[in-house]
């Protein structure tokens, strides 16, 4: 992380150099809009280990691509200080098939909330803005286990007997996050900008639910959507930095 923040610092500070542009305002001024992708990185070890045991394959340790959106404006009366929001989501499964029977994991992360940030004054022609988002978010690990076998009456007959093959599962946890960031936006014209960043979720609630809304006991502790995260995103507006 200590490396990502010095690459987006350098190349602020690259861009502020080169920049010709003229100034109107003493401080950044305007907001907007637009498309943020993201790759997160939490922890899915606990999940990986149970997956080993019943035939399906681990779920990537190195992240999760995600996609979302976001939007800020200055607010004015407090100089270099912009609010917004942003919200995000993503997935990624792994499946098997043994002796016919066919074996998936799902595994979702999901989230949104307000963006407190601050656009550092002696950075010009670049927005290079330290902040945190504060937020909610969700994390689902749904699996399924059946013969590709549907039919309407195999349906209702699974809650009557409980002798179907057609299993599925769902567990979600839900919580607060807090999440400091660091972002910097360049310019590409006063109604376009691009964007660059990294930060680090921090999420707080152990409220785990499975189907009907039911608790579920027994969740590694370790188990979180705490993470890593970097993105980048595209955004329309009005900026001057």
């Amino acid at each position: 992380m200590k490396y990502l923040i010095t690459v987006i610092i350098a190349l602020a500070l690259n861009f502020q150099a080169q920049s010709q542009t003229t100034k109107y305002f003493d401080a950044p001024f305007g907001g907007g809009g637009g498309f943020v992708g993201g790759w997160y990185m939490p922890n899915v070890d606990p999940i990986n280990l149970k997956l080993k045991e019943v035939g399906i394959p681990e779920l990537s340790t190195s992240g999760m691509f995600t996609t979302g959106g976001a939007g800020f404006i200055y607010i004015g009366f407090v100089k270099n200080l912009r609010v917004g929001g942003m919200g995000f989501g993503g997935s990624v499964s792994n499946s098997s098939t043994i002796n016919g029977i066919n074996r998936e994991a799902i595994y979702s992360l999901g989230g949104g909330g307000l963006t407190v940030e601050y656009t550092l004054p002696f950075i010009k022609n670049v927005g290079v803005s330290v902040g945190a988002i504060l937020g909610t978010g969700s994390m689902t690990i749904e699996l399924f286990r059946n013969d590709g076998n549907f039919s309407w009456e195999n349906g209702w007959n699974a809650i009557d007997d409980g002798g179907s093959t057609n299993i599925s599962r769902k567990i979600k946890n839900s919580y607060w996050t807090f999440t400091p960031t660091l972002n910097a936006d360049f310019p590409i014209y006063r109604f376009l900008s691009l964007r660059v960043g990294a930060g680090y979720q921090l999420t707080f609630g152990s409220d785990w639910k499975t189907e009907n809304d039911q608790s579920i006991s027994g969740v590694p502790s370790d188990l979180k959507a705490d993470g890593f995260f970097i993105q980048a995103g595209i955004f329309a507006g009005f900026f001057s930095f």
